[in-house]
Order: structure tokens, then sequence, then C-alpha cells
């Protein structure tokens, strides 16, 4: 069984839990108290030395990156409709998790942490460079939606949940997409039920 050292409020958490819950994947979840350092730990660093949540133990596997555990646990569980064996296709899919890494997540990260969880060290400029870079990636991801009902295709793959949990955790701070290509979309996979279950779990630790 898969073991997931986490946290809820991770939104680069909560699209690997979106999968294992999707697909069904036997799976326990480890919880990482980022407030009180846990991510610094021997213990913690010793399964990721960037100090960083999520990491997938698989046996003697310790893996770190949300996206290269999106990938594989789809080689290794045979979830060919999440990140299909098509070279042209997955290609594709790879093109939108790297976007989503290298651009729409940097804006997610800038926006949230200074506006809700940087405190006194909250960064004014640095929030609104992430408004403005979300602004400029925005038309990107509206044009691809309005072209078919997922980012590739006609039916969702790991890249939707990887784009998902960036616009979910926006939602932190009362933003969401109003275009009406992503929002149709953000509803669609806001509905499956796996993004059900990793959302909840942000929810219940908000309430407790």
């Amino acid at each position: 069984m898969y073991t997931l050292h986490m946290n809820p409020f991770s939104f680069f958490s909560r699209r690997v839990v979106a999968l294992l819950a999707q697909c069904d994947v036997p799976h326990e979840l480890q919880v990482v108290n980022l407030m009180a350092g846990e991510h610094r730990s021997d213990a913690f660093l010793a399964l990721n030395p960037n100090g960083q949540v999520p990491v997938l133990v698989d046996g003697d596997l310790a893996l770190a990156e949300s996206n290269a555990i999106l990938r594989h646990l789809c080689n290794s569980n045979a979830l060919g409709e999440w990140y299909p064996a098509e070279p042209d296709v997955r290609a594709k899919v790879d093109q939108w998790l790297d976007w989503t890494q290298v651009r729409l997540s940097a804006a997610t990260s800038s926006i949230v942490f200074n506006t809700l969880f940087a405190g006194d060290r909250a960064d004014d400029a640095a929030i609104a460079k992430g408004k403005e870079l979300l602004a400029t990636l925005t038309p990107i991801l509206e044009a691809a939606l309005s072209r078919s009902a997922y980012v590739v295709g006609q039916a969702p793959t790991i890249a939707d949940l990887a784009i998902f949990s960036c616009y979910s955790q926006l939602a932190l701070v009362q933003m969401r997409p109003d275009t009406p290509s992503i929002s149709r979309w953000y509803d669609d996979i806001a509905a499956l039920k796996g993004v059900v279950r990793a959302e909840g779990l942000m929810a219940d630790a908000m309430a407790a």
C-alpha cells in the first residue's frame, strides 16, 4: 500500500490525493504538520531533502514532486485513461503538467501564500505579480477549454487534476475563474469523486 506524506492545505498534495481516490488506489495518508515544522525534521528530510510535500512512499521508493508522483501512479497502476500512452497525447498532457508547474503554480503560490499564510512577511508586490501572471495565463487556458471538454481532449487526465488544484487553492482567497469555458470545466472537475475527497480534506482542516 502506498503512503502519501501530505498536507491538506498543499494543492500539490491534493492533486495526488484526487488521483488516488478517483481510481480507488489503496493508500494511507500521513499528514505532515507544516506549521509545527515537521517537514524540516530529520525523518522527513530523509524522504525528501527539499523539505516539501507531497512525498509518496512505495516500498523502497520515496518519490517527491507532485507531477512525478502522478505519472508514477499512472504507470504503476495501468491508469492509461489518466495518462494516455499514445505519444502525441501523452506529450500534450506533459506539456500542460509542465505549464502548470512552471507558470500557474508560481502565480497561485505567490497570491495565496502572501495573502493568507505569510502574516507580517506578506509581500504585496508578490501578490500583484502573481495576479498579473494569472491574468496572462487565463486566456491561454480559456482558449484550450473552448476547443475541448478538458485540456487534452474529451476526457480528464492528470493534467486537469494538476491545473484544478491551483484554481481550488485560489478559492482560499475568494478567487474563482469567471470565464465561461474554465468555469464549466472547473465545475466538471470539482464533481469528480477523487476531487471531492481531496478538497474535503482541506475543508475539514479549515474547520478543525
